[in-house]
């Protein structure tokens, strides 16, 4: 039987940063499809996040397989068109890793704030020369 773990541990290791979308190609394709929720032409995507064909074409595979992006592949005027949109678990699980880098950042910023000198950090006191 497992018992209660006192509150300081595990206290960083914020389980909520999703591996998918934390590399740094699929976090510019997220956030570009959630402030689009219209959806983006591949070409356009491709340009907002500096990717190529083939990087883009990758990092879409793995959010579609994860049920996070959807894929439409049509037409515009006889033209192939692919357009991608973030799908609602996509929003969902996008906010909640936002939800856990605002937590990263504020403790980064109140650890900050709290600076301690190397002696304190060593758990001694500044000697008098």
């Amino acid at each position: 039987m497992k018992t209660k773990a006192s509150s300081s541990e595990g206290r960083f290791a914020y389980e909520g940063l999703d591996r998918v979308i934390h590399e740094r190609a699929r976090l510019s394709v997220l956030t570009s499809l959630i402030t689009n929720p219209k959806g983006l032409i591949f070409n356009d995507l491709k340009q907002l996040c500096s990717l190529t064909d083939g990087n883009l074409s990758r990092h879409l595979r793995v959010l579609e397989t994860e049920g996070m992006v959807e894929i439409v592949k049509g037409h515009d005027h006889n033209r192939p068109q692919t357009i991608c949109r973030i799908t609602r678990e996509g929003r969902q699980r996008y906010l909640e890793y936002l939800s856990t880098l605002e937590r990263v950042v504020k403790d980064a910023a109140k650890g900050s704030k709290q600076e301690a000198s190397p002696n304190q950090l060593r758990g001694l006191t500044p000697s008098k020369a």
